[in-house]
């Protein structure tokens, strides 16, 4: 089966190099019995590839199990994990009034897929490796080995080589179940694709609800390409729908994107509004943003925190008289007047005295460091940011705040 073909099928979209080649391994690899270990971050479609995996091999046409059998590691309570995966005899413990099958056991013939494989403990990865060695389950309560003929492929969106350093993964397992690994790169890896992805998402909505497709505009577009997307196609699919049942604006500008994106906490999210994007007025915000805003408000209260670490770190640059740009260079001098008294070593957020005037409000000063600098970078935001060691985010806020700008 081509590229193309197999992403037609299985409804993938993208043409990136990483994804493509994790295609390729996918497809090359499923004839044959090798373990395989699929890797990437939650929200990436490790799942998808088992299904490929799986559905391309001599196993699809299995008989006398499931086929394919997925088990989420994590979400197993340690105490009956090896009853799960194992099965056990009638009265192997309280409770156990009959004998059970284990996912293995019916898995018998086809392929298991161990999802979050990483949070296996590490009592049970002993055993799950013996099953792999020997072709072989014991069930709970049974002294009987029964055969078996499993293939399977795991998958974690953990960082299992630091894992086996750190002895939370027995590095004998790794071995065994990376016969061949296969990595799914994070939507932030893959920008060219996210567009066609939520266009995609937004026509699929539109069907199922009998409604005119949402489009970005140019600016919303390169918002969404340059938003972290810590939870990947998973999280890009559910804000598309949100945006496409919530909005009466079908053409979706970045004020309207903002709105969906703006709950990732400062130190996580890059600068990513365009300066032509001002956030709403807050006699402009509606009930579905006051909502947004409730559900988001633990978010909200780590991005706050976030900023005001960003202001003591510029407080403290204009304390000297001057600003490291990012990544180095040479100082760039944005007052006249350094502080003359060191900076409080409390909580209480003080801007030190960066005029001669003391009179002058704590408000002033701080405007008149943020007029300084955008003087010296005639007007460009995005310098000046750098030069005060801001985000770009927190700098609009301010300006906004002092008037500085409409």
């Amino acid at each position: 089966m081509d590229i193309q073909t197999l992403k037609q099928r299985y409804d993938i979209i993208g043409n990136d190099p990483k994804l493509l080649m994790a295609l390729n391994k996918a497809i090359q690899v499923a004839p044959t019995n090798l373990s395989i270990l699929i890797t990437g971050e939650s929200g990436v479609g490790k799942d998808v590839f088992s299904r490929i995996i799986h559905e391309n091999s001599t196993r699809k046409h299995v008989r006398q199990g499931r086929g394919l059998i997925s088990v989420n590691c994590g979400a197993i309570p340690e105490g009956t994990i090896e009853s799960e995966l194992f099965g056990h005899v009638k009265g192997a413990f309280t409770g156990a009034d009959r004998s059970r099958k284990g996912y293995f056991e019916e898995a018998d013939g086809g392929t298991i897929f161990l999802d979050e494989i990483g949070e296996l403990p590490l009592a049970m990865q002993v055993k799950l490796l013996r099953v792999l060695e020997n072709g072989e389950i014991i069930p709970v309560g049974s002294s009987t080995a029964q055969k078996i003929d499993v293939r399977v492929v795991a998958a974690t969106n953990v960082d299992i080589v630091r894992a086996v350093r750190e002895g939370r993964f027995r590095e004998d397992l790794y071995y065994r179940l990376n016969q061949l690994s296969i990595y799914l790169p994070p939507l932030r890896e893959r920008k060219e694709d996210i567009p066609l992805l939520f266009r995609k998402f937004s026509s699929d909505v539109a069907e199922k609800y009998h409604m005119p497709p949402i489009v970005l505009t140019e600016d919303a577009r390169t918002m969404l390409m340059n938003y972290p997307w810590y939870g990947n196609v998973r999280e890009l699919k559910n804000i598309t729908e949100q945006i496409a049942v919530v909005e009466t604006e079908r053409s979706i500008t970045p004020d309207i994107l903002q709105n969906y994106l703006s709950y990732i906490p400062a130190e996580r999210m890059p600068a990513i509004v365009p300066e032509a994007a001002a956030p709403a007025a807050a006699s402009q915000i509606t009930d579905r943003e006051l909502l947004l805003k409730a559900l988001s408000m633990g978010q909200m209260i780590n991005e706050l925190r976030g900023e005001i670490n960003d202001l003591r770190q510029m407080v403290s640059r204009l304390a000297s008289g001057t600003a490291m740009p990012l990544g180095g260079g040479t100082p760039t001098q944005i007052i006249s007047h350094p502080a003359t008294q060191p900076l409080p070593q409390d909580d209480d957020f003080v801007t030190p005295e960066i005029i001669e005037d003391e009179a002058v409000s704590l408000e002033d000063r701080e405007r008149r460091a943020i007029l300084r600098a955008l003087e010296h970078n005639q007007g460009n935001r995005k310098q000046t940011a750098a030069d005060l060691h801001i985000s770009e985010r927190t700098l609009y806020r301010k300006l906004k705040g002092y008037n500085i700008i409409d």
